[in-house]
């Protein structure tokens, strides 16, 4: 069965912009395929966005605030006003990145009014929205990682340096610091505690490869993307990662041995079992002497990664068409009736 598509995107998040841009990215590649843009605004609003409006501009300077205004209802959406209006997706793509996207937050709510939406569910969230949770997962589930440590502010790195500090829930390339000298280390947990109030500290080691694998389960197979080497300097910045999605070319196949192909495979397996079943995620790997570490779980990754597919359409129409579903619960005060019988 053909699906269409309706695009929620914005957010309260530092990487809200992003969002934007991936939703536009996604509107030119569906086209047809998508009936609605659905936009929460910096203050937890939901407008409606005419087809023509999806432009850069038009939400820099806050033009969506003169579109139709949307609350949320059982099984999807309802305009505001007295001749109100009830917007049912077929099925929503969450495009929204950090928090609120990636948190939990709207996962929670799209499932309590019971509308279809492809993205991570609520616990998925949690395991991956907190990089040091996603470590405590890897461990569990037997996964390769390199070293780490949780700082908070009242806490110092013990690794050796170099090192790497990030904040824990965040874009990976948003208030990264490489820390090399014992001087740079208050300047980049600076910069980390201005994000986040818990950073992740990890072992930083030159010339590391970086991959990215993407991919989905659906009707109980798995379907992968390209693999991926991105081009970066010491670290891949912010302007590399998080812009560079928006670009229309496919992604070229890494070149990598088999076994080292299969384990990226199997630890994404891993990782997505029982837990991302609905979503479109991308895991970004480390290879470092011929051994895999997974590095972290991107939830819902820049223009849901579909420069790594080489059909986009085909891809979300089948994760849209293998949704998992929540089991029913009764309702039928049976125990009720038998207190009010016994008195």
């Amino acid at each position: 069965m053909k699906s269409t598509f309706s695009l929620l995107f914005g957010g309260i998040s530092f990487e809200h912009e992003i969002s934007i841009i991936s939703a536009i990215t996604i509107k030119n590649i569906l086209k047809e395929n998508i009936r609605h843009f659905i936009f929460l605004d910096s203050s937890h609003r939901f407008y409606l966005i005419p087809h023509e409006l999806m432009k850069a501009d038009f939400f820099a300077q806050k033009g969506y605030e003169k579109c139709k205004q949307l609350h949320l209802c059982q099984n999807g959406f309802q305009t505001t006003g007295i001749f109100k209006t009830s917007i049912t997706p077929e099925c929503i793509i969450n495009l929204i990145h950090g928090a609120d996207g990636e948190d939990g937050s709207l996962a929670a709510m799209l499932d309590f009014y019971h509308i279809p939406f492809i993205g991570p569910r609520m616990e998925a969230c949690i395991l991956s929205f907190n990089k040091a949770y996603t470590k405590a997962l890897c461990k569990e589930r037997d996964i390769a990682i390199l070293d780490y440590e949780v700082i908070t502010p009242n806490k110092k790195p013990s690794l050796p340096l170099p090192l790497i500090l990030k904040p824990a829930r965040l874009g990976s390339s948003i208030g990264i610091n490489i820390i090399k000298d014992q001087k740079d280390l208050n300047y980049g947990l600076d910069c980390a505690f201005e994000y986040d109030d818990c950073v992740l500290a990890e072992p930083f080691i030159s010339g590391i490869k970086e991959y990215n694998l993407a991919g989905f389960k659906a009707n109980g197979e798995y379907y992968f993307s390209t693999i991926e080497e991105p081009q970066k300097t010491e670290i891949l910045d912010f302007d590399k990662k998080y812009l560079d999605f928006s670009r229309d070319s496919k992604a070229v196949e890494a070149n990598l041995a088999e076994d080292l192909k299969t384990t990226m495979q199997d630890y994404f397996k891993k990782i997505y079992e029982g837990t991302f079943e609905g979503a479109l995620i991308r895991c970004d790997f480390f290879i470092h002497q011929d051994k895999v570490y997974l590095n972290e779980i991107n939830p819902i990754p820049g223009s849901l990664a579909h420069y790594l597919f080489q059909d986009f359409y085909k891809c979300l129409n089948l994760l849209a068409n293998s949704l998992p579903k929540k089991r029913k619960i009764y309702i039928d005060y049976t125990y009720i009736n038998k207190i009010k019988k016994a008195k």
